[in-house]
């Protein structure tokens, strides 16, 4: 039997065989999250929010938050709705308990 197919899809009500066709999955829809700049969290707490967040290696959490300081925002990763949206809120537990105003969201892809 194929892979990916239930007992049911194959044999009909009157024990024939029929030809099942594979269920087609759609991809999850994905989300950007964001981090927003502002002026009083520090360059360093937004590198390290990077790193023990989204597991960013320094470099690349150092790129991104030059991002948020030039740009106004920067993309900390694309996740499906239910990582992203847990990702936001570590951020905002973590900058709270550090007593930081840093702004996080999601916006779709």
């Amino acid at each position: 039997m194929a892979e990916g197919l239930d007992i049911d899809d194959v044999i009909d009500v009157e024990g024939g065989v029929s030809l099942a066709t594979e269920k087609k999955v759609k991809k999850p829809k994905m989300y950007k999250v964001l981090i927003y700049n502002d002026d009083y969290t520090s360059m360093e707490f937004v590198v390290e929010v990077l790193i023990s967040i989204f597991n960013k290696p320094r470099a690349e959490a150092t790129r991104i938050m030059l991002d948020v300081h030039k740009k106004g925002k920067g993309i900390c990763g694309v996740y499906t709705y239910d990582i992203a949206v847990t990702k936001v809120n570590r951020v905002y537990k973590f900058a709270r308990l550090y007593e930081y105003p840093l702004k996080s969201d999601i916006e779709e892809e």
